[in-house]
């Protein structure tokens, strides 16, 4: 039995001032455009909003009612807790990255944003994995940093919107 690749994993923390139901409305609930990661989500027709089984379709830039390109990366809300938690798993062809949001409150009212993003390769042998693993740790740490740095811009269109 093959051994399953290894998974490097990074994250980070955020505070912002706004309270957790408005800063969830902006990471956790996708819309079919976001002008901050300037990517477009096609979410498959569910019977409510979304939740843990909830498939989607995501493409770069806007894609203003055409379907995403074939081979677009395919994701999956794989847990869902309104307010609390929401983790995604995003297939590429190489890889699959997941990512995990966490809320909770501070003592100021605002609110603590945890992210953790796991990248785990679907391909390669395990020396080009093992020559890789100082980069991949290097770009998940850079991918976290980048997200934790767009929370506020993310919080400030739906304050906007609100």
């Amino acid at each position: 039995m093959a051994a399953s690749p290894p998974t490097t994993t990074a994250s980070g923390v955020r505070e912002v001032p706004q309270p957790r139901a408005e800063v969830w409305r902006a990471l956790a609930v996708l819309e079919p455009y976001c002008a901050v990661c300037d990517v477009s989500y096609v979410l498959a027709a569910t019977g409510g909003g979304p939740d843990v089984g909830t498939t989607f379709v995501c493409a770069p830039g806007r894609l203003d009612g055409a379907e995403p390109a074939a081979g677009a990366p395919r994701g999956e809300i794989v847990a869902w807790e309104p307010e609390v938690l929401v983790t995604t798993r995003l297939v590429l062809t190489p890889e699959t990255w997941t990512t995990r949001l966490e809320f909770a409150d501070t003592a100021s009212g605002g609110t603590r944003v945890s992210i953790a993003i796991t990248h785990e390769p679907t391909g390669g042998g395990r020396v080009v994995r093992r020559l890789q693993r100082g980069a991949l740790r290097r770009l998940v740490q850079r991918t976290v940093d980048a997200e934790l740095e767009k929370v506020p811009a993310h919080v400030a269109r739906v304050s906007d919107a609100g």
